[in-house]
């Protein structure tokens, strides 16, 4: 008789497993979410071909119970294919408060609706639903009704239902404040005489700026179930700092200089400080949508299909925005923001950032600093020409800005970051398993 324990939601067997349906080389997924001893306990002798939990019943008649039977009244594990499944993920069931918790919990471990279908069931949604129903919750949740997989979640992160003080002030107040900021310090120093109090000031501001930015991500739909890393966040620094600074000084460098203070991007700056308030909104949208599209939806396919426009319509309803905002900026400071630019960076940012709240991490990580390490390796090239026999160097940077200008590095550096980070954000965002608790993946 072979004991079954009950380890973590997402604990892989040590050594996977090869099925009939398995092609070569690759694991079944069947035998790796029920765990080891679902093998063994699927044949019926010594002589057997070791066929999955599922196989050994096919075609026997013993079709499980779909939530009305405890596991006490279950079919042994040989006879039960989902029983086994049960075993191998009983302390996440248990802890679950809704079936969609364990259905996203086994798509992030593999499971797909082909997958679900051997188990007797047409999408990973029904087998979450008998799943959650067969295993006993703990001892305080017992007098709560079970929940359906068919009704709206409670939001699990971001802002409070309703109209509360919170919520005003995560979706509203926060994200008003760095363009606030940022327009009140544009504003002084137009008018605050040169020297050592207005570099003060200029300092001042521009921590009070970033600190602003730094609450806006802390609270609310851009909050992360865990901090930025420190790469994450001195790329993202980086990349700010170029888009208002950078133009300037490499051209200022191409020409041999600089050797007086180079032009800052006022316009850009105000712009995107402005475009914190449409990101977070933005966000918000998605963030939402997706929690109720999850909640209708009956198999993870139909959830993808439904998910993947409220993505991109997300995206390109901030890219408008940010645009109307960075147009607004340049008619105010009478001066042309770069469009092209800014607007590549806020769509890399905002999918980086919609990444890391959704618990992905490696992948932004990599798009953030191969932006950020272009527009360094740019400028860098174009200052190292100067030592003797260097010239080469420059001539990549020095040909790109000669035909398009020097805002064609940044743009470049970060459009090209953005597509991929599209390309991986698609699939990533659209699985259900994006879309739960934090404390749960």
């Amino acid at each position: 008789m072979t004991t079954h324990h009950a380890p973590g939601p997402l604990d892989a067997p040590s050594r996977p497993a090869r099925s009939a349906h398995a092609g070569p080389g690759e694991p079944d997924p069947v035998r790796s979410l029920a765990g080891p001893g679902a093998a063994g306990e699927g044949r019926s002798g010594p002589g057997s071909t070791g066929g999955t939990a599922a196989d050994s019943v096919a075609g026997t008649g013993d079709s499980p119970a779909s939530g009305s039977a405890g596991p006490g009244a279950a079919a042994p594990p040989g006879g039960d294919p989902v029983k086994a499944l049960m075993h191998r993920h009983r302390e996440l069931c248990a802890r679950a408060v809704d079936p969609l918790e364990i259905a996203a919990a086994l798509e992030a471990h593999g499971m797909t609706d082909r997958t679900a279908a051997r188990f007797r069931h047409r999408d990973v949604f029904s087998l979450a639903e008998e799943m959650y129903a067969r295993v006993p919750r703990h001892t305080s949740d017992r007098s709560a009704p079970p929940a359906s997989a068919h009704a709206v979640p409670e939001p699990v992160a971001g802002p409070a239902a309703g109209a509360s003080p919170s919520r005003l002030l995560t979706l509203v107040l926060l994200p008003a404040l760095p363009g606030v900021l940022c327009a009140g310090l544009l504003a002084g120093l137009a008018q605050a005489p040169p020297g050592r109090a207005r570099t003060l000031a200029v300092v001042a501001g521009v921590l009070a700026v970033l600190s602003a930015v730094q609450l806006c991500l802390r609270h609310g739909p851009l909050r992360s179930p865990r901090p930025a890393g420190v790469a994450v966040r001195l790329a993202t620094l980086w990349l700010l700092g170029y888009a208002v600074l950078g133009d300037g000084l490499l051209a200022a460098a191409v020409r041999g200089g600089p050797d007086r203070l180079w032009p800052v991007d006022t316009a850009t700056a105000l712009g995107l400080s402005l475009a914190m308030w449409p990101a977070v909104l933005c966000a918000r949208l998605f963030t939402g949508g997706a929690r109720r599209r999850l909640a209708r939806s009956r198999g993870l396919g139909e959830f993808a299909a439904a998910t993947r426009p409220l993505l991109l319509a997300s995206l390109t309803c901030y890219l408008a925005a940010l645009a109307g905002l960075l147009a607004l900026a340049g008619a105010l400071l009478g001066a042309s923001p770069a469009l092209a630019g800014a607007g590549a960076l806020g769509a890399l940012l905002l999918l980086a950032r919609l990444l890391l709240v959704h618990g992905h991490r490696a992948t932004p990580t990599v798009a953030l600093a191969t932006a950020a390490g272009v527009e360094l390796a740019a400028l860098c090239s174009v200052l190292a020409s100067r030592l003797p026999g260097c010239d080469f160097l420059a001539v990549p940077a020095e040909t790109l800005i000669e035909v398009c200008g020097a805002e064609a590095v940044p743009t470049l550096a970060c459009a090209v970051a953005a597509f991929a980070l599209l390309v991986r954000a698609v699939p990533a965002l659209s699985r259900a398993s994006a879309h739960t608790d934090p404390g749960t993946r």
